[in-house]
């Protein structure tokens, strides 16, 4: 017995496309021998649909192309996923495709409510298992959050400090296994952050014990707006332990051998760098969102600075070169090295390079405003100004060719309000959303191990936004290394201020940068959309009033 997993990068909404990709799928494990095609959870329509599953006409669409792709599938049994309506109840379903009919029907019973999932907003829970008999090997049938259980019961119990994956409880592999099952296929739109492969062998793994079953793991593959599907499935044997593993990031057709009931070892993609898996991330997120969307390239404002150094680098590494126009726009505070750094950054990566200076429009400006701002001193008003302008002609540019904006603040500068709305947060799709300043820094270096693209200059001198003269980001900030692991534990651990204190943080750091993110939510809820790589970015899983008096007594 063959099992192929089909790691397949779906667009959300287009069916056509997705059954045409996993027809294309059922071939190519056809021709390598396997019975049974695995795709990812609901393949046909993409993850997540979100409120167009609150449309009949969209979950209709689904079901008649579900019969379609049935009715052209032959020689090869074929798993898809799909949304499913029964009697007005609507189901996150998995349907088993042979001799050209649907044959059996499984109904997700566990559905996630947490993070950036809100399946019970659509769904309802399935109940009963389903098991199928292919070559005489009887095969289970889950989809994603099956495997992981209660969500609310082992989020509250990781809050706890009960991090074993062994108490977090899951019914449906037992139930499986209970209704004869000998082998478990799951269906998963698992999406990606930093460590989650980790998670998921734990995991998996341990239903792989309790259930005395191996299981086969496929996963989707893609970005969808903020989210990005890393794929990376797996099979484990009824031990737990990883008997193949596929690249992360990237579309695949494995072919997995059953022997005796039992996975034969195979491929394993060899672990890679958490910088080199993030930048992965990056590429496949900006990717997606430019070519899903249809937009013919796109624009940055390039600084001499980190932020939009890196920016242009996943952007020409992601899209091609000839998909990217940066645009210098300096003014009379921006230092020489960084005209020279930016120009040198865009002849290294090949992209078109533009100079625009900004400093006839911003005396424009002042001088429009002298009456309004007289008898007073200049402040951030005038900073934030330069800004905007900045902003504005990317804008326009934008507005003249079609290529999307990609804004260069990074989740440091989010939190703490350092971005200028309607400036550096003018644009389309936000790269470094949920990318720390430290991390910045990181990948940057990163990246020139695979090239070396970035001046050494723009990775080693203090960081600036050069709106003013001799100005560094330490002036208004506390050290990046204080400021992002404090942010770390306040925002994607939700520490309470008194618990960072005893990690040792000063007082004085750790009031500054909660108030800095208490008062920061109406910027951040304007911001663009951009990728998410933490277990919580600003974005999906953030949902904090912007209208808020309530303050954490320290």
């Amino acid at each position: 017995m063959n099992i192929a997993l089909a790691q397949i990068n779906c667009t959300l909404g287009d069916l056509a496309a997705n059954a045409a990709r996993i027809e294309q799928a059922a071939r190519e494990a056809k021709d390598a021998g396997a019975r049974i095609l695995v795709t990812p959870e609901l393949s046909i329509c993409g993850y997540p649909p979100e409120d167009l599953l609150l449309r009949p006409d969209f979950v209709q669409a689904c079901e008649r192309e579900v019969a379609a792709l049935a009715a052209r599938t032959a020689g090869i049994t074929v798993l898809v996923g799909h949304p499913r309506s029964v009697e007005g109840r609507l189901y996150n379903a998995a349907s088993v495709l042979a001799d050209g009919r649907v044959v059996a029907t499984y109904h997700k019973r566990d559905l996630p409510n947490y993070t950036v999932f809100d399946e019970e907003r659509y769904f309802e829970p399935g109940g009963e298992p389903c098991v199928v008999v292919i070559d005489g090997v009887k095969m289970g049938i889950a989809i994603c959050e099956d495997v992981w259980g209660n969500s609310g019961a082992h989020t509250a119990r990781a809050a706890a400090g009960q991090t074993a994956m062994e108490r977090w409880d899951a019914e449906v592999p037992r139930a499986a296994r209970a209704a004869g099952a000998e082998v478990l296929l799951v269906l998963n739109a698992s999406p990606y952050h930093v460590n989650k492969q980790a998670t998921r062998y734990a995991v998996v793994s341990a239903r792989a014990r309790e259930s005395a079953m191996p299981i086969v793991f496929c996963n989707l593959v893609g970005g969808q707006d903020e989210l990005v599907f890393d794929g990376a499935s797996f099979v484990v044997d009824a031990r737990g332990e990883v008997t193949h593993q596929l690249a992360s990031f990237e579309e695949e057709v494995a072919v997995v051998e059953f022997r005796d009931g039992a996975p034969v070892p195979g491929a394993r993609v060899p672990d890679r760098p958490l910088e080199a898996l993030v930048y992965d991330a990056l590429c496949m997120g900006v990717r997606d969102y430019v070519r899903k969307n249809r937009f013919p390239g796109v624009l940055l404002g390039l600084s001499g600075g980190i932020d939009s150094a890196i920016v242009a680098c996943v952007a020409a590494d992601a899209l091609g070169p000839d998909k990217v126009h940066a645009v210098m726009m300096p003014s009379q505070y921006t230092a020489s090295m960084s005209l020279d750094d930016a120009e040198a950054l865009a002849k290294n990566l090949g992209i078109r390079y533009s100079i625009m200076p900004i400093r006839p429009a911003f005396e424009a400006y002042l001088g429009m405003l002298a009456d309004q701002f007289a008898g007073r001193a200049p402040d951030t008003t005038e900073e934030n100004l330069q800004s905007r302008i900045r902003g504005t002609l990317l804008m326009a540019m934008s507005n003249k060719f079609g290529s999307i904006v990609l804004t260069t603040g990074n989740k440091s500068e989010m939190a703490t309000g350092y971005a200028t709305l309607y400036g550096d947060m003018a644009g389309g799709f936000a790269v470094l959303k949920d990318i720390s300043k430290t991390l910045v820094y990181r990948l940057s270096r990163y990246r020139n191990t695979v090239s070396d693209v970035i001046p050494d200059r723009i990775i080693t001198r203090p960081p600036s936004a050069e709106l003013k003269p001799d100005q560094v980001d330490q002036d208004s900030l506390p050290p990046y290394d204080v400021l992002d692991a404090i942010m770390e534990m306040y925002v994607e651990r939700d520490m309470a201020p008194e618990a960072i204190l005893k990690a040792g943080f000063a007082r004085a750091d750790v009031e500054r940068v909660v108030k800095l993110l208490t008062i920061s939510e109406y910027k951040r809820r304007q911001a663009p959309v951009g990728v998410r790589i933490t277990p919580r970015g600003f974005g999906k899983d953030w949902r904090y009033p912007i209208t808020n008096r309530y303050r954490e007594k320290f």
